[in-house]
């Protein structure tokens, strides 16, 4: 049985997925319509006036016929720039679902970025369906802006359920590198080693060696400075004596000589 962790990682990645099918859709479907659209303003411009009522009814329709091209000035041009602004906002929004560029989407687009979750993603998904879904069009755009607008509620509604974590937790590099922390990456072993002195211990070394040179000085080299050093836990050894070399014996027979003591009655027995 998989973690929950494992099936809430699934889940986001089917919606992902579903989320990438119905912006390919539209996208596919955006450039058949502009396509069709430019098609039948042409043949509208062909056609041209005439005198029967077919043709003069023709001409004062809202649309032209067969197209979402409005019946006015500049009406081609307008339905052409709403058709590129839907592919150019697919486009961002599948290359934001994809995670790539993430650089670019952090300095210019924070919302689509890793650091938000989905609910900007469903409301940009919802608008596009919206605005797709309000012009008369074929079954096969109808359908794909629909299945768009479906998606969007969706990601707004995982967007408010996990917030700002909801990318993190569909990401399969986070999912690796949280795989990775559980795993052992090393083995402990039981054999003291030698640590590096610190920063701290030879600050506290530099401090004794200092308090024992101020002592010393206060006190200077006799017995109590000694004493003193001997109860801080310093030992202080004395230097060995030495001869120079063309003396001969060692220095202690040859400084240190055996006294005699006489005692004290055998003086007292020979005055008598």
């Amino acid at each position: 049985m998989l973690p929950p962790r494992a099936y809430i990682f699934i889940g986001l990645n089917a919606v992902r997925a579903l989320s990438i099918i119905a912006l390919l859709l539209v996208f596919s479907s955006s450039i058949f319509v502009m396509v069709s659209d430019i098609r039948a303003f042409n043949k509208f411009q062909t056609a041209g006036p005439s005198q029967d009522d077919t043709s003069v009814t023709f001409l004062d329709c809202d649309y032209v016929e067969g197209s979402t091209v409005p019946n006015q000035p500049a009406g081609v041009f307008w339905a052409v720039v709403n058709r590129l602004l839907i592919i150019i906002q697919v486009v961002i929004l599948l290359l934001s679902e994809i995670g790539w560029p993430s650089a670019f989407f952090v300095r210019f687009f924070p919302v689509l970025g890793p650091d938000f979750g989905l609910g900007a993603l469903g409301i940009f998904q919802s608008l596009i369906g919206a605005a797709v879904l309000s012009h008369h069009t074929d079954d096969f755009t109808l359908v794909a802006a629909f299945f768009l607008f479906a998606i969007g509620c969706l990601n707004m509604v995982l967007g408010l359920i996990f917030r700002q974590s909801a990318k993190s937790k569909r990401s399969i590099t986070s999912w690796r590198d949280h795989a990775k922390a559980v795993l052992p990456t090393a083995v402990t072993s039981h054999i003291p080693s030698k640590a590096a002195p610190s920063f701290v211990s030879s600050v506290y070394s530099t401090d004794r060696a200092d308090e024992n040179q101020h002592s010393a000085r206060g006190l200077g080299f006799g017995r109590q400075g000694e004493q003193n050093a001997g109860m801080k836990g310093f030992l202080i050894s004395k230097p060995l004596e030495s001869l120079p070399k063309y003396t001969g014996g060692s220095p202690a027979s040859s400084t240190r000589s055996p006294r005699t003591h006489t005692p004290a009655f055998k003086s007292s027995s020979m005055a008598i």
